[in-house]
C-alpha cells in the first residue's frame, strides 16, 4: 500500500509542475496539452522508480528520492529534446528546482510525520 501511494504522490508531483507550469505560461490546460507536457517527465518518473527500486522504500530520500527526482529531470528533458519539445535553461532549473522541491518535500514530511507518530 506504501509504494502505491509513493508513486501516487510522485505522479502527483510531476502533474502539479506541468499544470502549474502551463498555466503560468497560458498554454491552457486541455487533456491533450497536458498530456504533451507530461508524458516526458512521467516516463522518467518510470525510469527513477525502476532504477532505485522505489516500491522499497519510498519514503526515503537516498537513493530512492533523490534517484526519483533525477531520472524525472533529467529524463524528461532529454525526451523532451528527442520529441521536438525542445527546452530553455530557465525551463531546465526551475524543472529541476520544481521536481526536487516536491519530489523529495514530500518524502521528508512524511519521515517527520512517521517519526512523530512513532515518538508519540
Amino acid at each position: 500500500m506504501r509504494a502505491a501511494l509513493g508513486v501516487l504522490a510522485d505522479v502527483c508531483c510531476v502533474l502539479a509542475f506541468v499544470v502549474i507550469g502551463r498555466a503560468n505560461h497560458h498554454a491552457g490546460e486541455t487533456l491533450a496539452g497536458v498530456t504533451r507536457t507530461a508524458w516526458p517527465f512521467l516516463a522518467g518518473l518510470a525510469v527513477g522508480e525502476v532504477a532505485t527500486r522505489a516500491w522499497r522504500r519510498p519514503l526515503v530520500l537516498v537513493p530512492t528520492g533523490v534517484g526519483v527526482w533525477a531520472a524525472t529531470a533529467a529524463g524528461g528533458q532529454v525526451l523532451r529534446v528527442i520529441s521536438g519539445q525542445g527546452t530553455a535553461v530557465a525551463f531546465i532549473v526551475v524543472a529541476v528546482l520544481f521536481l526536487g522541491l516536491f519530489l523529495l518535500g514530500w518524502r521528508l514530511v512524511a519521515q517527520l510525520v512517521a517519526r512523530r507518530s512513532f515518538v508519540s
